[in-house]
């Protein structure tokens, strides 16, 4: 299959967590234009006890569970995602991608009679947000049958065979090297901070999937095997990696064209690209906006002029392009410097915009 839209993949323990989140706003638009679709996965679909156990107790000792890699190994190859070595260009290979992968991981899983089933307790979201309801569970507890990995008549599921078919699809035509355009993200408290810039990297693939963690955290081995990046969205920890891959989704795919109403939006905002970098035609956005160059955007107001005795700011009335394009540059520079000083190191900043700040400052002493 070749994925024409942005396609957003969760493996996770709970995926009925997800079920009103893409019910609303911009994403349910997207969903039902098919410019994105999300799977949701759930990671029990992959364990083969009756217990359905996911997580076991950490080696060394210590408190808390760990998530189990032969769950998740089995998860990411019903998706066609194998190891990294296997997967990656040759020059993409390198570091810890060339660890020797382990035979139990690798090895080729012949299910029988038990068909792996990514999408328990949620279908996947292509334009519908709409859960699975508990009558498509036999009297047992165990899924309906899925008549899609059964094209072959043997109620298996082969993951070479299906990983082959998706790198396949993922390699661009004219890509001898066959560099894939999707990723495979660990979300984790231990990761890379995620940002706006990250964001729009990640806009420009055509996959995303995105392993929830939970407890103490995922085996360390399927981050080496088969994870990308690991990423977190924050300094402090939550319950779940559920969250963080609904973060993830909202910020990346409202960057992707034809999500927003107004393209500029996505480029005149907090954290958005300089002016030299803005695409939007210039009869499709008042030039009176200013680029937010990687500052905090600048104070909005809207009718009525007057309201709780405050008067909104008379340069945004007067229809003075020049006037507003100078005030909210300086309203920026304001903001980011009493709300978030640290991003003005790695701001793009003119000349201009240096003496302004100046200014600022000169007058706080």
């Amino acid at each position: 299959m070749i994925y024409e839209d942005m396609q957003f993949e969760i493996v996770t323990i709970f995926p009925g967590f997800f079920a009103g989140i893409f019910d609303n706003g911009i994403l349910r638009r997207a969903l039902a234009e098919e410019l994105v679709s999300i799977g949701v996965h759930d990671l029990r679909a992959f364990t083969h006890d009756r217990h359905r156990t996911v997580d076991d107790r950490p080696f060394g000792g210590g408190e808390g569970m760990v998530l189990k890699p032969e769950p998740l190994a089995e998860a990411l190859a019903s998706l066609g995602i194998g190891p990294k070595v296997e997967r990656l260009a040759p020059q993409q290979v390198e570091g810890d991608m060339k660890v020797a992968i382990s035979q139990d991981l690798r090895k080729e899983t012949d299910c029988g009679n038990d068909r792996y089933v990514p999408d328990l307790g949620c279908k996947s979201y292509q334009g519908t947000t709409s859960v699975v309801p508990q009558s498509d569970q036999s009297e047992s507890g165990a899924l309906a049958p899925a008549e899609e990995f059964d094209a072959e008549g043997d109620g298996g599921f082969n993951p070479r065979t299906e990983h082959a078919d998706s790198m396949r699809a993922l390699a661009p035509e004219g890509n001898p090297s066959g560099e894939s355009k999707s990723r495979v993200i660990l979300l984790s408290a231990q990761g890379r901070p995620f940002n706006q810039a990250m964001a729009r990297e990640l806009a420009t693939l055509d996959r995303i999937v995105l392993i929830c963690g939970r407890y103490e955290g995922v085996d360390e081995r399927i981050n080496q095997l088969y994870c990308d990046m690991e990423l977190s969205i924050g300094d402090y920890v939550i319950s779940g990696g559920e969250l963080a891959a609904a973060v993830v989704v909202d910020a990346t795919m409202r960057l992707i064209p034809g999500v927003l109403g107004n393209e500029a939006s996505g480029e005149f905002e907090s954290f958005g690209v300089a002016d030299a970098e803005i695409t939007t035609a210039e009869d499709g956005v008042p030039r009176s906006q200013h680029g937010a160059g990687g500052l905090l955007d600048y104070p909005h107001y809207t009718r009525p002029a007057e309201f709780g005795g405050l008067r909104a700011p008379e340069v945004l009335m007067n229809g003075d392009h020049a006037g507003i394009r100078c005030w909210r540059r300086e309203q920026q520079l304001r903001k980011t410097l009493t709300n978030r000083p640290d991003l003005l190191q790695g701001a793009t900043l003119s000349k201009e915009d240096r003496k302004l700040l100046e200014a600022i400052r000169d007058e706080a002493v």
